[in-house]
């Protein structure tokens, strides 16, 4: 029915004969705009923008209700998309483009998860961060449906939550990570995530021993009736290792008669062959251990003759029986460096057995040295009074 439509009927004549389930009212000032009116939905209509692709078909583009949007603003959108098409779009082929891509959780559990498991060491801590948020949030959207400033919002949110400033920047790496692949994998074309700010991280928290809380520590390691944990903590103390690299630690990794420990890369940080020299404290662990010969790893919990998978529990006892509540297992690794900073060592050498990458990291231990300085600095000093006396 081709009639010059208006607000008169739009608003009261849009009905639709008993004998017809839908009628079309085309409108004869705009060709191409029409308004479907259904049978079960007397009284009102939608608009639609008829045209012909590429090759010639027929396509219907759906442009609102008539309840939600006026005859006005139907007729701006429909040039609007006439405009469009005269310029070689297709909105009914942009329309399947777009729910052609996959959502965010469909590419991460189907596609991002297969590809990084075998890939990445940290890829539990990828699915946790996901499941615990990501996923609420950007789950149902399509890749090329997530904005930059969701994406900020997001982060912010994660901040106001309470959140550690690093633990929020994890969620915007991961995505950022994620979303690359996607490109890669040539899902998207450009990525939201990128470039966008991180929050400061003040994370260098280091907790140091005095002398008398090192001695308390090791008293607690030295008598306390869980050995096994107890050997771990002391070989923790006495490699300066990660506690990953501990518990995964094989005995065909041990050369006693070198004294060498050499870690695979498969278990290394740096993802590098690291070679850890034992000195006596590690060797006297070793030989307390009963495994050798009979388990491929180190350390072997007793009742699941299995090896350790964390130690945290036990340790949080040990910490607490010592009167060292504030001492975290990774602090172990500190205080390693801590002694062979303040006993004189280089931090060149301090680099190579904690196994850091770059200086930079290792230069962080550098104000450990104030003592073992101003001890060098005193030698000067003697030599300058005894200088004085003589010349008096």
């Amino acid at each position: 029915m081709i009639t010059k439509l208006t607000e008169s009927i739009i608003k009261n004549g849009l009905h639709c004969p008993e004998d017809k389930s839908r009628i079309e009212f085309c409108d004869s000032e705009l060709p191409g705009l029409y308004v479907e009116v259904r049978a079960t939905s007397q009284g009102q209509g939608t608009y639609y923008l008829r045209y012909k692709d590429s090759t010639g078909k027929t396509c219907h583009q759906k442009i609102g209700r008539t309840t939600d949007i006026t005859l006005v603003e139907a007729r701006k959108r429909a040039k609007t998309l006439k405009a469009e098409i005269a310029l070689g779009s297709d909105p009914r082929r942009d329309e399947k483009a777009m729910k052609a891509v996959l959502t965010f959780s469909d590419f991460f559990e189907n596609h991002y998860l297969p590809y990084v498991k075998p890939r990445k060491r940290s890829w539990k801590r990828d699915d946790e961060l996901y499941r615990l948020r990501i996923k609420a949030v950007f789950g149902h959207k399509r890749l090329n449906e997530i904005t930059r400033q969701q994406i900020q919002l997001f982060h912010t949110a994660l901040m106001h939550e309470g959140l550690a400033a690093a633990t929020c920047n994890h969620h915007i790496k991961l995505l950022k990570h994620a979303l690359n692949l996607a490109i890669d994998w040539e899902m998207l074309q450009t990525n939201p995530a990128s470039r966008i700010p991180l929050f400061h991280e003040d994370n260098k928290v280091e907790n140091y021993l005095e002398q008398h809380e090192l001695e308390r520590l090791l008293n607690v390691l030295r008598t306390d009736d869980n050995r096994s944990v107890c050997f771990i903590a002391m070989f923790l103390l006495s490699t300066a290792a990660r506690l990953n690299e501990v518990l995964r630690a094989t005995w065909s990794q041990i050369d006693q008669h070198t004294r060498v420990w050499r870690i695979p890369a498969s278990n290394s940080k740096s993802k590098r062959v690291r070679a850890v020299p034992l000195n006596d404290s590690a060797i006297e662990v070793l030989s307390q251990l009963d495994t050798e010969g009979k388990f491929e790893y180190l350390f072997i919990n007793a009742k699941t003759k299995l090896p350790y998978v964390t130690i945290h529990k036990v340790w949080e006892r040990l910490r607490k029986k010592a009167g060292l509540s504030h001492i975290r297992l990774h602090d172990i690794r500190h205080l390693h460096a801590s002694l062979l900073v303040n006993s004189g060592r280089t931090l060149y050498e301090v680099q190579q057995i904690l196994g850091h990458s770059s200086p930079s990291v290792t230069q962080r231990y550098a104000h450990l040295s104030t003592k073992s300085l101003q001890e060098a600095s005193n030698s000067a000093s003697v030599k300058i009074k005894e200088a004085m006396i003589k010349s008096m």
